[in-house]
């Protein structure tokens, strides 16, 4: 047998993970993390920590929302270090930690997470020490300050449901320039490459985006901008379908219903 440096996984859990698509479909969400208007799904995200770490290694999150990146990785058996804007998604993440129940024999010496109510771009000033995976979703820029998002209708019309992460100018789903937006975003991402150890991959779940009648290829200049400083390895497409298709440009035009993310996995090399 060859030894098996990147997980603890079996040859058949392996050779699985390498498909280059899967379909997922979230289930419902608890309740105390409903306020957030786009939450990660935990088991979707333990696939990819269980599969580019191995058992009491240390994942990083740097826009760790409701804390759903750091959950996974605990019930993995890792530790886990997030960074959040919010104070109102940190003190919600930080509640879900405190009572998570960990699996037997996880807990080591020292803490077993760490989450701070900071902003990203100070992600060098906070202490993280040496991170051995990633794994992250941005804002899909400011979609969901948008008129007419396709989440915004439901979430209106329900209770104290934040239709967008916040108001604070430092957020980037606020910034309105795309360029200036990708530019922010892949300086959080050397930042972050910086902590990465040698031979440590980065996952980054994204979708392109429309607006305006035109397409924005977030994925692809994420992937292209950010390959500059890690190696772009390979995609992993997140496909979903139970979502309910609209009619867009119906007896007009070509409007695809966008139902698959790109988790772009990169290597510090």
């Amino acid at each position: 047998m060859r030894t098996n440096r990147l997980n603890d996984l079996t040859p058949k859990e392996w050779i699985k993970f390498q498909k280059s698509w899967f379909v997922h479909n979230p289930p419902p969400r608890e309740k105390g993390v409903l306020v957030h208007p786009a939450k990660f799904p935990e088991d979707l995200i333990q696939q990819f920590i269980e599969f580019f770490t191995k058992s009491g290694q240390l994942v990083l999150d740097p826009m760790a929302g409701t804390g759903s990146t750091l959950i996974a990785a605990l019930q993995s058996g890792r530790r886990a270090t997030g960074i959040e804007l919010s104070q109102k998604y940190a003190q919600i993440a930080r509640q879900r930690l405190e009572r998570l129940q960990l699996p037997p024999g996880s807990e080591g010496e020292g803490p077993q997470w760490m989450l701070y109510n900071a902003d990203a771009r100070d992600i060098g000033t906070l202490g993280i020490t040496e991170v051995d995976y990633c794994i992250t979703s941005p804002p899909y820029w400011d979609m969901l300050r948008r008129a007419g998002f396709e989440t915004q209708k439901k979430r209106q019309d329900a209770e104290n449901l934040d239709m967008y992460y916040s108001d604070d100018e430092r957020d980037l789903g606020n910034e309105e320039d795309y360029e200036r937006f990708v530019s922010e975003l892949c300086d959080i991402y050397r930042a972050v490459a910086a902590l990465l150890r040698e031979g440590a991959y980065m996952t980054v779940i994204v979708k392109n985006v429309k607006k305006g009648g035109k397409l924005y290829p977030l994925a692809w200049d994420l992937g292209k901008r950010v390959g500059e400083f890690l190696a772009l390895k390979d995609e992993r497409i997140w496909c979903q379908d139970n979502q309910r298709l609209a009619p867009y440009g119906m007896f007009n035009a070509w409007v695809s219903n966008t139902m698959h993310h790109y988790c772009l996995n990169f290597r510090k090399t």
